[in-house]
């Protein structure tokens, strides 16, 4: 299985765990909120639900559209899914699993959106790492700008800059997450 399945198949588990769902539901919410799917087709979920179905780690139901709409019945009845205890458990798993994946862009984003499932530990290990990361990025970007500086045209030159501020910027955050999570591991996250 592809790190970006296993990803995937995380992230609908953790959406699941929050409650049952049907499939448009799920697609919506994982391009709504989870970088990482912003272009995900129904041609990629439904293989991945499918999956889940395979290996016991989530069920499904079919549910009169009425009953979610109030409505006469009209057409197919809707599929829901639902998380099983299987799914509970394996989600769990993945949520303490702390891998290289972790720390990436795509990882990193779907991982911090189940924080609140994650434990302390976990959570500050992921941060620190990510943090390790971006950090590296920063670096290179400095030596290659610094390297071409002399090169580079006006826009190129400013495009640059937006990168090195972004990344900085995205160093100082996690500092502050990481600072936040060692103050107080039992909190439910960072304060608004």
């Amino acid at each position: 299985m592809s790190k970006r399945s296993e990803l995937l198949d995380f992230a609908l588990l953790g959406l699941l765990h929050e409650g049952p769902a049907h499939g448009y539901q799920l697609r919506q919410r994982l391009n709504e909120a989870l970088g990482a799917f912003r272009a995900l087709s129904y041609g990629t979920l439904y293989p991945a639900l499918s999956g889940l179905l395979d290996r016991g780690l989530i069920a499904q139901s079919a549910a009169p559209r009425w009953q979610a709409t109030s409505a006469k019945p009209s057409g197919r009845n809707r599929i829901v899914y639902e998380i099983t205890a299987a799914g509970k458990e394996a989600f769990e798993d993945s949520a303490r699993r702390i891998d290289t994946a972790a720390y990436e862009d795509d990882g990193f984003g779907v991982r911090l959106a189940f924080f609140a499932r994650t434990e302390a530990d976990v959570r500050l290990r992921i941060l620190e790492g990510r943090r390790s990361r971006v950090e590296e990025q920063l670096e290179t970007v400095r030596a290659n700008s610094s390297r071409s500086r002399e090169r580079m045209d006006s826009w190129t030159a400013a495009l640059q800059r937006h990168g090195e501020d972004r990344t900085e910027r995205e160093v100082r955050w996690l500092t502050e997450l990481i600072d936040a999570e060692r103050r107080h591991p039992d909190d439910p996250g960072p304060q608004p």
